[in-house]
């Protein structure tokens, strides 16, 4: 195969911005969209109960955190259902089409947030959450499944992290927005919180220009000439052969194969190694204590005698270095490999929640220490961009052929906003309970993790499918 085959040309390019630019933004931005204004939503809520109550019975405040815990809850519980749907939409639309239906959640999502104001109501606001959240969950799954069968093998780690780095820079967007002398005002949050339906005016018309994944063609559909057309456009040349070769490989051994089942997926030992392997990576990310780190960060930037205005900042600086830190890992991930990058950042995270605990423990004693804190945090930052906060996602898609592929997806993404919903309910509880200690928990769970990565999950760096499928094929013989 020529070398313009192997590399990045500018279809290729625009292809992976159609599906992560609008797919990842929409994930980042509704992570973060709704911390900057929480307390505005909270008073609106508050009025609003008020008005419909004839303006007699002021609501309890355990009422107004109740509502409000639901609206922001509701987001993982419709991440859940949409991850749980990504096989069926990537079997019934296909990768590309799938992605293009999905925008019809993100467009209620977005009305529904952006008239609740207007009309006076958060169930519209809490109904439009879960919508948004079936949209970030079906494109948590569907993304990195087409950027993962679109590119070269040569490239495939690197653009599967373009999702992430999309969902970094759109956090920090969504943060940026959120500021108090921008969009975070008591008129304009609703404005703040439909901004998530302009990346739908740029993902559907462009996605129309792109082919769909040429192994979705040829191996789902069995459509071999329509498969190569998709990828001559892809690669930009008709020197396709080697690719189109394994392909065919795949589909000839696909063909001798029934449709893989979920009983299958935990009983066949070629499956469930790889799924475990898959779930466990989902696990890793969000039990590693990143939600906690984010949680007392503005606690501890205050703790340092920063300002409101300043601590904003300060959180943003935050961003600004998970962003910086994923585009470094886009970039390591082919030299590198994805165990390297994964035990890395495992590892830094580990070290990092240790040092946390015993200096938030300390925070009193001298005036310097909050500002350590401030420092790990960065580091912890920095360690979970390097590798546990973009493998996860593409990992999946490379362990697994084109038949398991949609379904261990499916179950690897559901997991993911499961545990993500988990610790987000469980956290706060914790926290009152141990206080800073509540970091001991995290690094006893991430030594787990650095454990299980080290001695279970293989490298698949330059691997085909095929490759890496024969591996696991080999492990479960012997």
């Amino acid at each position: 195969m020529s070398k313009k085959a192997k590399g990045l040309n500018g279809r290729l390019v625009f292809a992976i911005a159609a599906a992560a630019i609008g797919s990842g933004f929409q994930h980042g931005y509704n992570i973060g969209v709704v911390n900057a204004p929480g307390k505005l939503i909270q008073e609106w809520i508050n009025y609003t109960d008020y008005v419909r109550s004839n303006y007699t019975v002021v609501p309890t405040e355990a009422t107004i955190t109740w509502i409000w815990s639901v609206a922001v809850s509701v987001y993982c519980i419709g991440g859940m259902i949409g991850g749980s749907l990504t096989g069926f939409f990537a079997e019934k639309f296909g990768r590309k089409g799938g992605l293009i239906v999905n925008n019809i959640f993100a467009i209620i999502g977005a009305i529904l947030e952006g008239f609740s104001y207007s009309a006076k109501s958060y169930e519209m606001l809490i109904a439009g959450r879960i919508f948004i959240g079936i949209n970030c969950g079906l494109n948590a799954g569907l993304a990195p499944m087409y950027l993962s069968e679109i590119s070269p093998v040569n490239l495939r780690g690197a653009v599967g992290t373009m999702y992430q780095l999309v969902l970094t820079i759109s956090i920090l967007i969504s943060q940026i927005l959120g500021m108090e002398n921008i969009m975070g005002t008591e008129t304009l949050w609703p404005y703040l919180l439909a901004f998530t339906a302009v990346p739908v005016l740029y993902q559907v018309p462009a996605l129309m220009l792109c082919p769909e994944s040429p192994k979705y063609i040829l191996i789902t559909k069995g459509r071999e000439r329509e498969a190569e057309r998709a990828l001559n456009w892809l690669r930009r040349t008709v020197e396709v052969h080697d690719e189109m070769d394994e392909m065919r490989a795949e589909f000839e051994a696909q063909k001798a194969t029934t449709r893989t089942s979920l009983r299958e997926m935990w009983t066949n030992p070629c499956l469930k190694s790889p799924l475990i392997i898959a779930v466990m990576m989902q696990l890793a990310q969000q039990l590693s204590g990143i939600n906690a780190v984010m949680f007392f960060s503005t606690t501890i930037f205050e703790d340092a005698g920063l300002s409101t205005l300043t601590s904003q900042y300060a959180t943003l600086g935050m961003g600004v270095m998970n962003v910086l830190m994923t585009f470094v890992s886009m970039v390591l991930i082919e030299k590198a490999g994805r165990k390297t990058l994964q035990l890395v950042g495992l590892s830094g995270m580990f070290v990092v929640v240790i040092l946390l605990a015993v200096f938030l423990a300390i925070k009193d004693l001298a005036p310097w220490i909050p500002y350590v804190s401030i420092v790990l945090i960065i580091a912890f930052v920095v360690a979970f961009a390097t590798g546990p906060g973009s493998i996860p996602w593409f990992l999946v898609s490379e362990l697994f052929n084109q038949s398991a592929r949609p379904l261990a997806t499916s179950i690897a993404v559901t997991v993911n906003w499961t545990a993500n919903f988990f610790v987000g309910i469980g956290f706060l509880p914790l926290a009152q309970l141990l206080g800073p200690y509540v970091f001991v928990i995290f690094a006893v769970i991430l030594a787990f993790f650095v454990w299980f990565t080290w001695s279970r999950v293989p490298e698949t760096k330059n691997k085909t499918i095929e490759e890496i499928s024969a591996m696991f094929r080999q492990q479960s013989y012997n």
